[in-house]
């Protein structure tokens, strides 16, 4: 039986946990401790607001493109119960050539997938940030191309969301600062730090929290 604690109650009635997390190496957070990977600092955040959606099952693989999780992440989404889900992915598919178009067939597969299992209002998606900004990021193809190709995927998202009404959070801004502070940078030179992390957890909690109904 699950526990009290392992549900969060809103309007709509009890939530059950956990929350599965979808993506590459920025949501399994390649280069940083558990603790400072951005699901675990929301997740440790929403809980002084009384939301408690842990444990986090993060499904995040570095290298994973839209592709990737279609064919390895949605099918374990039948193996588990979850009351939450987020979807952040895009960047292996601009280093690998994958067409807007590609991408935007795939985002629709993952989406109504998803749909299929919690209402719009359980979702959230994020943008990809700027890896090219980073010391290790023109070993990952020439910066101006694949900037261009990171903003136009991040499009694609932000549209396909919206299409869906799921709520997206854009924190491909905050990725830019790298570019003049390395403290936002991982020790690998190319994945954003704790510190990263902790601003793009500033702007999604309190999307999270209204969602939940914080």
């Amino acid at each position: 039986m699950q526990a009290a604690r392992d549900r969060v109650r809103d309007a709509d009635g009890e939530i059950p946990v956990p929350w599965v997390a979808l993506g590459d190496s920025y949501t399994i957070g390649t280069s940083v401790e558990f603790r400072w990977r951005w699901p675990n600092q929301l997740a440790d955040r929403l809980r002084t607001r009384g939301i408690d959606l842990s444990p986090v099952v993060n499904m995040g693989v570095d290298g994973f493109t839209s592709s990737d999780v279609v064919r390895d992440e949605l099918p374990r989404l039948d193996q588990i119960s979850f009351g939450f889900a987020s979807l952040l992915i895009g960047v292996n598919d601009v280093i690998r050539g994958i067409t807007a178009d590609r991408y935007a067939a795939n985002l629709a597969i993952i989406l109504d997938a998803l749909l299929a299992r919690l209402p719009a209002a359980r979702l959230l998606t994020v943008s990809t940030p700027d890896y090219t900004v980073t010391p290790a990021g023109r070993a990952y193809g020439e910066p101006v191309a694949r900037a261009a190709g990171i903003r136009t995927l991040n499009a694609v998202l932000a549209a396909a969301s919206g299409a869906r009404n799921i709520a997206h959070v854009d924190i491909h801004d905050l990725s830019l600062l790298a570019a003049h502070d390395r403290s936002l940078v991982a020790e690998d030179g190319l994945h954003p730090s704790g510190a990263q992390y902790a601003l793009w957890v500033d702007r999604i909690e309190p999307v999270v929290a209204r969602l939940l109904g914080a």
